[in-house]
């Protein structure tokens, strides 16, 4: 027997892991700008990738304008922004939005 989605609850843990883990790629994108100024140890950039990717893209697309970091790597200004269309997309294919 098939179990359906509940799409209401698919739909909070999706919206509250977005907040949450865009918090903290808002954070960290914060934390690196300021490391990188002091000349400090940095932090990954798979890190942050995989922070994007784990429904942070908001809040590293956001901290990256915020702070004015990593907007001279393309990686960055086409990857976040790639990441972010994927996982919208993903979520209207599933029918979660």
């Amino acid at each position: 027997m098939k179990k359906e989605i509940d799409f209401v609850n698919s739909l909070s843990f999706v919206i509250i892991g977005s907040c949450l883990m865009s918090i903290v790629g808002f954070i960290l994108m914060y934390m690196d700008k300021r490391r990188a100024k002091k000349n400090h140890w940095r932090i990954k950039e798979s890190t942050l990738f995989i922070t994007s990717a784990l429904l942070g893209s908001p809040g590293v697309l956001l901290g990256m304008y915020a702070f004015r970091h990593k907007t001279k790597h393309a990686s960055f200004v086409y990857g976040v922004p790639a990441i972010l269309f994927i996982q919208i997309f993903a979520l209207y294919y599933f029918n979660i939005i």
